[in-house]
């Protein structure tokens, strides 16, 4: 069973991606500064109510699913299985509604083997690898994990990068969700800061915190999701607005949001999340988290590494 330390973390990232993808939605696929996304809203690109997720959470919570089906181990005959319950069935889903699913993920799912070529690189499996930072698997298990639906190297080092990075930031959270004392708050800052500037360069994006938003790209390419999701970490200063920037970014909008929210949920917690009460299905979030819980070996990050 997760302590209460990582359950914390964990139920962040959790509706910290959830409510990402809700909020891109219905701006997915315009262009950027056609538009401005401050609030939840419905309709728009799929026509979906306000608060509704779409493939990039349903996926994830498949994970999820998986590894508390499996204590922790990184099954991937499980997790093709769990991703097919979602195709098929709309498992994962707040209504049953499957929408948005990506070309290669379901090319793999179809014929029940992940997608290797160079044209593979889709942030299909970056998308939903969140969970793996809960548990103590390898690198090797993170590139099975991806290989799934996408199985090119880069993509399974995106993914291997990512996890890496989303772990530092679990480990060296501690105190930021808990309280500080009074003064403190400078100090807590100063440690997110440099904790979150840390996992920019496990994850290679050492000069990221620079860059201008014309530099950062928004669309399917794996690398320019993990990219822009840290950009967007690095250049606010909470989770609304980190995730707000990710939609604004246009085009995938709800996968960059999705990928920045899961990793602005770990960094500021559950309480910090404006949309959490408005996320369509949230007893279904609950349910999932709650099963990952109490079914997942404690374990916690000890480094950064």
């Amino acid at each position: 069973m997760l302590n209460d330390v990582m359950s914390a973390r964990l139920r962040g990232a959790v509706y910290g991606q959830a409510v990402g993808d809700a909020l891109g939605v219905p701006f997915e696929f315009k262009s950027r500064d056609s538009f401005q996304c401050t609030d939840m809203i419905g309709n728009g690109t799929h026509y979906k109510p306000a608060g509704t997720w779409s493939d990039d959470t349903a996926m994830m919570l498949g994970t999820l699913d998986s590894l508390a089906d499996t204590n922790g181990v990184v099954n991937a005959d499980d997790m093709r299985g769990k991703f097919l319950a979602w195709a098929r069935n709309g498992e994962y889903t707040p209504d049953g509604d499957v929408f948005d699913i990506g070309n290669t993920t379901s090319i793999a799912l179809g014929s029940g083997k992940g997608q290797t070529g160079e044209r593979d690189n889709g942030n299909g499996s970056l998308m939903r690898i969140i969970p793996l930072a809960f548990v103590d698997c390898s690198d090797d298990d993170i590139r099975a994990a991806s290989a799934v639906t996408h199985a090119h190297e880069i993509s399974a080092s995106a993914c291997v990068r990512f996890i890496h990075a989303a772990r530092l930031l679990i480990a060296e959270s501690d105190g930021w969700l808990s309280g500080t004392p009074a003064g403190d708050g400078k100090i807590v800052r100063a440690r997110r800061i440099a904790a979150i500037d840390k996992a920019c360069g496990i994850a290679g994006l050492e000069n990221i915190r620079t860059a201008p938003r014309n530099q950062i790209r928004s669309g399917g390419f794996v690398l320019d999701t993990l990219r822009a999701a840290f950009w967007c970490l690095v250049t606010t200063d909470c989770y609304a607005d980190c995730v707000r920037a990710a939609v604004n970014l246009g085009s995938d909008s709800d996968t960059t949001a999705a990928v920045a929210g899961a990793l602005a949920g770990i960094v500021y917690g559950f309480d910090a999340n404006p949309w959490a009460g408005e996320i369509r299905g949230a007893n279904l979030l609950d349910q999932w988290i709650g099963k990952a819980v109490s079914s997942l070996p404690d374990w916690q990050p000890e480094s950064a590494e």
